[in-house]
C-alpha cells in the first residue's frame, strides 16, 4: 500500500501481516472508533465478557498462534486486564495490548474526564501507562503522524522478538490520522542481527567438544524452548544425540514425547523420578530455562552451572560463562556438524523410568470404583490424539497433567510461574479460536486436533462467563470439570476444613443452556455428562461425540474433596518442610 492510510488501519493491517487473525477485547467509549477498523482490516472481533477474561483469552491465543492482541479502553478497562498482561509477561506470551485513550488536548489540559482520577492534573493520564511499564517490554503512545508507523512497528517487533507483551496507546484524535502506508510492503524483521562469525564458531566448537567428551549426559527442556522458537531444533538435537531427555513441568508438551529417550518430567518426588542419574551427569543441556519454585520442585532440579549448557533467548551460558549469541544459529551449526559427523552410539543406555511403560502396566479398573486422581491422569492419556491442545488449570489439574502420556504434535498449556486461578477457561477460548484459524490457513499439525480443558470447580467459577464466548463463537471445546467441592490444592496447603476454601455448589452442566447454547442447534451440538466412577467415565469417553464430534462437550467429574495424586502431596510436603526450616 503506497498511499495514505489511517493510524488504526495501519495498526490492524500490520498485526494481520504478523500472523494475527482475531482481536479480543471489550468496547469502551475511548476505543469505539478504533474498533471500527478491526473487521475491515481482515481481522475477527472477539468481544469478551470483561477485560480480564479478554487478556487471558488473548494469552491463550498467542501461545498457539504466535501473537495475540487485546483492545481495552483507558483506565478502567486496561486496569481490569493488567493481571492477565502481567501473567503473559511472566510466562512469555506475545500479546499486544492496545488502549484507546482520551484526546490529546484533554490529556494535556488535565480535563476531569471519566475513567480518570479527576484531579485536574495532566499527569493523571500517564499513571496507568506507568503501571504498564512494569509488565510489558515495549510501550508507545501515538502522538504524531510522523512517528506513528515506526512506533507501531517497534512494539509489534519487540512483542515477537521477546515473546512478551507490549503496550500501545492510541488517543481518540489519532485513530483517523493519515500516515504513509508504504512500510506495510515490508515484513517486520524479527530475527536477531548477525553476530561475529568467529564468536559463533567458538561457541559451537565448545558445545561440540562437550557433547563428544562428556560421559553422562542429560537434556532438560523448559518453557522458553517454544517461546524462543527452538522447539524444532530441540527435537532434532534429542534425536541426533540420543541423550536421556526430560522436561520441566512448565516445559511439558513442547517436544515429541514418543521419542525413546524421553523420560517424562524431571522432578524430585513421585513414582517416576530419576534424580540419581541426573546428579551423576557431567553434562546437562538446559534449553529455555524458567527456574520458578513450582517449576523446579523448589529449586531442587536447577542444574549445576558448572556442568550446564544453558540456552536462553539471546545468549548461551556454558559452565558459568555467557556469550550473547543467537541460539538458533548456534544450534543449527551444531546440528549440521552432527549430521555430517554423528556422535558415537553409547555402549549402554541408562535404565530410567518411562511414563509410556507406566501407562501400559496399569491394572484394569473396577468400573464401580469412584474416580481418584492417583491414576486418573495416566488413564486420560488414552483419550488424546495427535493435534490436540490440552489446557490444565492451576491446582490439582496442572499437577496431575505431569502424568499425561502425550502423542506426537500435541500442545499442553499450563502455568508454571504466574498461577492465576481462572486463567484456563478464557485461555481455552483463545486457544480453540487459534486452532480454528490454523485449520483455515494451512495443514498445521494442530489443525486436526481438539481443544481440551481440565479445570476445577473453583477455578471455573472465576471466569465462567467465557463459556458464553465459546458458545457465541461456536468453538469446538471439550471441558472436564473436576468437582471436588472447593479449592482442593489450597486445602492441601492449609486449612482443609476452613470455609474460605469452600465454593458455591453450582449445577455446572446447566451452564451451557444458561450461557446461550441451544439444545436443538444442529450447527453447534452440545453434549453434557456426569461421571462418578470409572465405568461411567469410560462410557462417556467412548462416545463418538466425545472422541471426534464438534461443538461443546462438558463432563463433570465427581472426586473427593481432598483427593490428589501422590506427586502433588509429596511436593507440598517438601514445600512445607522448606518453610519450616
Amino acid at each position: 500500500m503506497t498511499g495514505g492510510i489511517s493510524v488504526a488501519e495501519y495498526l490492524f493491517r500490520r498485526l494481520r501481516k504478523a500472523g494475527l487473525n482475531a482481536v479480543h477485547g471489550v468496547p469502551g467509549d475511548y476505543n469505539l472508533r478504533l474498533l471500527d477498523y478491526v473487521i475491515p482490516s481482515g481481522l475477527e472481533w472477539i468481544g469478551n465478557c470483561n477485560e480480564l477474561n479478554a487478556g487471558y483469552a488473548t494469552d491463550g491465543y498467542a501461545r498457539i498462534k504466535g501473537i495475540g492482541a487485546i483492545v481495552t479502553t483507558f483506565g478502567v478497562g486496561e486496569l481490569s486486564a493488567i493481571n492477565a498482561i502481567a501473567g503473559a509477561y511472566a510466562e512469555m506470551a506475545p500479546v499486544v495490548h492496545i488502549v484507546g485513550t482520551p484526546p490529546q488536548n484533554d490529556q494535556k489540559n488535565g480535563t476531569k474526564l471519566h475513567h480518570s482520577f479527576c484531579r485536574g492534573m495532566p499527569g493523571d493520564f500517564k499513571i496507568f501507562a506507568e503501571m504498564y511499564e512494569k509488565v510489558t517490554v515495549a510501550q508507545e503512545d501515538i502522538t504524531d503522524v510522523a512517528n506513528a508507523a515506526a512506533q507501531i512497528d517497534r512494539v509489534i517487533r519487540e512483542c515477537l522478538r521477546q515473546s512478551r507483551p507490549v503496550y500501545l496507546q492510541v488517543p481518540m484524535d489519532m485513530v483517523d490520522a493519515i500516515i504513509p502506508g508504504t512500510p506495510l510492503a515490508q515484513a517486520l524483521e524479527v530475527t536477531p542481527a548477525s553476530g561475529d562469525p568467529r564468536v559463533e564458531q567458538d561457541v559451537c566448537d565448545i558445545i561440540l567438544d562437550r557433547l563428544r567428551t562428556s560421559e553422562r549426559q542429560f537434556i532438560l527442556v523448559d518453557a522458553g524452548t517454544s517461546r524462543y522458537g527452538l522447539s524444532g531444533q530441540t527435537d532434532v538435537l534429542i534425536r541426533a544425540t540420543g541423550f536421556p531427555t526430560a522436561t520441566t513441568p512448565f516445559g511439558k508438551g513442547i517436544i515429541d514425547e514418543t521419542l525413546p529417550n524421553f523420560h517424562g518430567i524431571h522432578g524430585t518426588v513421585g513414582p517416576h523420578t530419576f534424580t540419581s542419574y541426573v546428579d551423576s551427569c557431567d553434562l546437562i543441556i538446559n534449553i529455555g530455562p524458567a527456574h520458578s519454585n513450582v517449576n523446579t520442585y523448589y529449586f531442587a532440579t536447577v542444574p549445576k552451572p558448572e556442568i550446564t549448557i544453558a540456552i536462553e533467548r539471546d545468549a548461551i551460558t556454558i559452565g558459568g560463562r555467557t556469550w550473547s549469541v543467537s541460539p538458533q544459529r548456534i544450534l543449527q551449526m551444531v546440528l549440521e556438524t552432527l549430521k555430517e559427523n554423528p556422535l558415537p552410539k553409547p555402549a549402554s543406555y541408562p535404565e530410567l523410568p518411562n511414563l509410556r511403560h507406566a501407562l501400559q502396566s496399569l491394572p484394569p479398573n473396577d468400573p464401580t470404583a469412584k474416580l481418584t486422581q492417583d491414576t486418573f491422569w495416566y488413564r486420560m492419556s488414552s483419550f488424546f490424539h495427535e493435534g490436540d491442545i490440552i489446557l490444565t488449570e492451576t491446582g490439582t489439574a496442572s499437577n496431575g497433567s505431569r502424568d499425561f502420556v502425550l502423542p506426537k504434535n500435541t500442545t499442553l498449556i499450563n502455568s508454571g510461574i504466574w498461577l492465576s486461578i481462572g486463567y484456563m477457561l478464557a485461555a481455552t477460548q483463545g486457544a480453540a479460536l487459534a486452532q480454528r484459524h490454523l485449520a483455515q490457513s494451512n495443514d498445521h499439525p494442530l489443525s486436526k486436533g481438539r481443544t481440551i480443558l481440565f479445570e476445577g470447580d473453583g477455578s471455573f467459577q472465576m471466569t465462567a462467563q467465557e463459556l458464553s464466548t465459546i458458545i457465541r463463537q461456536k468453538l469446538d471445546v471439550i471441558i472436564f470439570i473436576i468437582n471436588n467441592n472447593g479449592y482442593t490444592i489450597e486445602r492441601l496447603i492449609h486449612g482443609p476444613q476452613e470455609s474460605y476454601n469452600d465454593v458455591a455448589s453450582w449445577r455446572f452442566l446447566e451452564a451451557p443452556s444458561f450461557f446461550g447454547a441451544g439444545k436443538a442447534d444442529t450447527d453447534y451440538p452440545v453434549y453434557t455428562a456426569r461421571a462418578t466412577n470409572w465405568g461411567e467415565l469410560e462410557g462417556v469417553l467412548g462416545r463418538e461425540e466425545m472422541r471426534a464430534g464438534k461443538g461443546l462437550r462438558m463432563v463433570e467429574l465427581i472426586m473427593d474433596v481432598m483427593d490428589s495424586n501422590d506427586t502433588l502431596r509429596l511436593m507440598l510436603e517438601l514445600w512445607k518442610s522448606k518453610k519450616a526450616s
